[in-house]
């Protein structure tokens, strides 16, 4: 079993050239010292490009979805690859929990390492030495629970060599993963493909059936019928497969799970539609991206937006960075690029400036981000909008599973500029 290193032993980790934008002048200090030492992003000598998370919007959020899975019945699984940060996976826990989502093998050594005892990975897993690892890991901790997709008869024999392979003693749990439709991403096409793997995982003595899980996000031209159109449809192979005695060796609970960042009102309120079934049944929801929120694709598609009653998720993400050129008065050059700033879909939103001058603080009006370049953000100003070298430009970030992955160590910010802490994260 991976030994489980506490989280807040990364507070002793040093500060050195491997993390961007943290002071210089901090080389040689512990994380924990230099957190201790709460100095303000803008004086304290960070240096741009720097990333910041808001403290208070992420405790918000945390919050928000603890108390939306407890008021709709649901357990939580968020999915990890959004900010692979141990200390927020803590966090998580924390607030309700059940487990954490991982994507890939990597991912789910990371949260063992970290000694998190339940792991969702929401993707199939053919590759023999992750099996032989995961095997060791079931093997040495009878606590440990880990569940994984399948999707082919040919993806469960392979699993089942490996892990006879493996010598392992513990069954591995797998759901049957149905797809979104035609078109979309992995899973099992019909119902009698669906089968046919149950049937295939159950003539294994190294797998056991525990459920059916999916992902509605990639329904095509998804909408609140279509989505809720496919989670009845999961929800109705799951009745099916225990009308067939298919979960007899379950454990005395059948998890049905789905749930991205998306359409999560609509799992919600299908699973609340779950009939009673042979053994208790785990809502697993697995929204990852809530715990940052963002300035783009999410804010305009979350839940919240459409159910306002619910609550309202907050962006925690803000990236800033300096004028450094001012060619025209049409044109400025931001020091932050592809490097920095996520921008698979949509482009960075300049929202306020700092004054290099004297510090205050304005709304970007006229200043919009218009294209990136490895390391500078192109920057169009509209006349009279006032910018100059030397500023600093908060924006708001996009789609927070590619914003994470571009810094190591990001400061946890108070509202008043002060850095509380330094979330590490493992991509």
């Amino acid at each position: 079993m991976a030994a489980d290193r506490p989280v807040s032993g990364l507070a002793d980790e040093l500060v050195d050239h491997r993390f961007k934008a943290l002071p210089p002048d901090a080389e040689g200090l512990t994380v924990g010292a230099l957190a201790a030492e709460r100095r303000n992003l803008f004086t304290g000598g960070f240096t741009t490009p720097v990333l910041a998370l808001s403290a208070e919007s992420v405790e918000h959020n945390l919050a928000l979805l603890e108390t939306y899975a407890e008021r709709h019945g649901l357990a939580f699984a968020p999915h990890g690859k959004t900010s692979m940060s141990p200390q927020l996976f803590a966090r998580q826990l924390e607030h309700g929990a059940w487990g954490i989502t991982a994507a890939v093998p990597h991912q789910a050594r990371v949260y063992r390492a970290y000694g998190i005892r339940r792991i969702f990975l929401a993707n199939e897993l053919v590759d023999a030495a992750a099996l032989r690892w995961i095997a060791g890991e079931l093997d040495s901790d009878p606590e440990f629970r880990f569940i994984c997709y399948v999707d082919s008869v040919r993806g469960v024999e392979l699993m089942d060599e490996a892990l006879r392979a493996a010598g392992a003693t513990r069954p591995v749990d797998v759901v049957v993963e149905l797809g979104a439709g035609e078109g979309a991403r992995t899973g099992v096409r019909t119902e009698a493909e669906c089968a046919a793997v149950a049937d295939a995982v159950a003539a294994t003595g190294t797998l056991r059936l525990v459920g059916v899980a999916g992902y509605e996000g990639e329904v095509p031209d998804a909408s609140g019928e279509r989505v809720r159109e496919w989670v009845r449809r999961l929800v109705a192979l799951a009745v099916d497969f225990d009308r067939a005695g298919r979960f007899a060796a379950a454990g005395g609970e059948i998890v049905i799970s789905a749930g991205g960042s998306a359409w999560f009102d609509a799992v919600a309120d299908v699973f609340a539609e779950i009939p009673e079934l042979s053994a208790p049944v785990l809502k697993l929801l697995r929204s990852g991206a809530y715990v940052s929120h963002d300035d783009g694709h999410y804010r305009h598609l979350t839940p919240f937006n459409r159910v306002p009653e619910e609550g309202e998720l907050q962006p925690a993400f803000r990236l800033w960075a300096q004028v450094v050129s001012r060619p025209t008065d049409e044109q400025a050059f931001l020091n932050a690029g592809k490097r920095d700033a996520a921008y698979d879909l949509d482009l960075p939103e300049a929202q306020v400036v700092r004054s290099g001058r004297d510090g205050s603080v304005r709304p970007a009006t006229g200043v919009s981000v218009s294209g990136l370049s490895d390391q500078h953000a192109w920057v169009r100003t509209e006349p009279g909008a006032e910018l100059e070298v030397g500023d600093w430009v908060g924006m708001g970030l996009s789609h927070p599973c590619t914003s994470f992955d571009k810094w190591q160590l990001i400061p946890l910010v108070a509202a008043d500029g002060t850095v509380t802490d330094y979330l590490r994260t493992f991509f």
